[in-house]
């Protein structure tokens, strides 16, 4: 999933017998005495934790753990940042991971930020290792603290005890380096891996820590994700949709709402404009669709291959753009062969952004099929260039596009509706200019750049204003 980040414990799978034997000791009836069972091992909080941060001339400082940064997956980690730094905000980035390219491959202004990033596993094991020792010794009473919240997650399952133990190792070193650069208050992105490393650095360090969350994978198995456990302990959660506070609040029904910030994400209007020689062409009776994202299973790739193959037959022909890689894509390929449709797709690949940019910028429609979604920025990006969007009515989409009005959206997983829809726009020059406009409208007044920042700049203010 997007957020995902790869620990040091997904690398351990393989040790899993010498985990059980190493952590034998943690017997159930042992942990029972120390740590009485309860639904999700924490208590609600009776009140909000009072956040106190430190500043520098006046201005919060905040730190920000992110799975990876940066990435090209996740541009809009690096808009945020850099926005709200522009508003006044003084944010320093820690990254699980290291950047997803090559430091001489990176645009300039993000080898800049993976210049002051704390990468937390940017060392060798045998360093990092004798790190964590250290600071373990140096505070024991953190070292307790975490132990305790880890041994909790983990239950009596001597796996997953073995990979909270890692994720608090990393806790450990991002407690360390919040400390050592005065932040004194942790954000994260994601409810995933990542979102439970801050949790444990807000529990052995005493940090409040809060996070946006986005969906839908952590919403799919809340157990495994520890999920009320991080709405529960965190000083707020923001949400990307309403969609995700009504998961949330499904999650975790007694949570005082006043917890809880609904703040869109957004695209740079000013720089996605759409293109001028389209709209003139726009009376083309024939269409080229572009799609981008990871070639997973989740985002319905097959679907819309067999909707092409549909559209053929019924002798209608597009051509197709597919911008992204992952696990599916050979499968992918070799379902183009078998469906006929090979000469009507091209497979680009991962790009960079702005590459992928111009490419959407010349589609006649952006289509995405998927299954499973928080609030895709590939759609809000597509729609700023004025290009229609077909999509599917699942998670959060359907507060983005409504369906015949700014674009057309259609049941998941039924590749002969998607089929319809891409025929309406194949077909019907002016209904693509007519969507493509109110497409660039909706992105423009509600999903704004600019705007949702200035809204999320409000939020941090208000809550981390110094009381007295």
């Amino acid at each position: 999933m997007a957020g995902h980040s790869v620990h040091w414990g997904m690398h351990y799978q393989h040790k899993a017998l010498f985990c059980r034997v190493h952590f034998y000791f943690l017997s159930k009836p042992a942990l029972q005495r120390l740590f009485p069972p309860s639904y999700t091992g924490f208590s609600l909080p009776n009140s909000v934790p009072t956040l106190r941060p430190e500043t520098r001339a006046g201005q919060p400082c905040v730190g920000y753990l992110l799975s990876r940064y940066p990435a090209i997956s996740h541009t809009f980690f690096l808009k945020e940042v850099l926005g709200l730094r522009q508003r006044g905000m003084s944010i320093e980035v820690a990254s699980i991971n290291p950047p997803d390219r090559p430091r001489k491959d990176l645009p300039q202004i993000e080898a800049a930020e993976a210049d002051k990033t704390y990468y937390v596993k940017s060392a060798s094991m045998a360093a990092v290792v004798g790190q964590v020792l250290r600071i373990a010794v140096a505070n024991p009473g953190v070292t307790w603290r975490g132990l305790r919240a880890a041994l909790r997650l983990g239950e009596f399952d001597l796996l997953r005890r073995a990979y909270a133990l890692f994720y608090l190792a990393e806790a450990l070193l991002v407690g360390d380096w919040m400390r050592r650069r005065s932040l004194a208050h942790l954000h994260v992105h994601f409810g995933g891996a990542v979102a439970t490393v801050g949790m444990l650095t807000s529990q052995a360090w005493q940090i409040p820590w809060s996070v946006t969350l986005h969906g839908p994978d952590e919403f799919f198995d809340q157990e495994a994700f520890y999920l009320r456990q991080k709405i529960e302990s965190a000083s707020f959660v923001v949400c990307i949709s309403d969609f995700c506070r009504s998961q949330i609040l499904r999650i975790a029904p007694s949570l005082d709402d006043g917890r809880l910030e609904v703040v869109r994400l957004g695209v740079d209007c000013n720089a996605l404009q759409p293109s001028a020689e389209k709209q003139a062409d726009n009376a083309s009776h024939s269409a080229h669709l572009a799609c981008t994202g990871r070639m997973v299973a989740a985002k319905g790739h097959r679907i819309l291959l067999e909707a092409i193959a549909e559209l053929a037959a019924r002798q209608i022909e597009v051509t197709c753009t597919l911008i992204g890689d992952g696990p599916e894509r050979k499968a992918l390929e070799l379902l183009c062969a078998r469906l006929g449709i090979t000469h009507q797709l091209r497979f680009l690949g991962a790009m960079a952004h702005q590459t992928t940019l111009a490419e959407v910028a010349k589609a006649d429609v952006f289509v995405l099929a998927s299954f499973a979604e928080g609030l895709p920025v590939a759609l809000m990006e597509a729609m700023a260039l004025g290009v229609p969007c077909v999509s599917t009515t699942i998670a959060a989409i359907p507060e983005l596009i409504q369906s015949g009005a700014n674009g057309l959206l259609v049941p998941p997983a039924n590749s002969q509706a998607l089929a319809t829809a891409l025929s309406q726009l194949a077909t019907q020059p002016e209904l693509r200019l007519q969507l493509g406009q109110k497409a660039r409208q909706t992105a423009a007044e509600s999903y704004n750049l600019d705007t949702n920042l200035d809204l999320l700049a409000r939020v941090w203010s208000r809550r981390l204003s110094v009381r007295n």
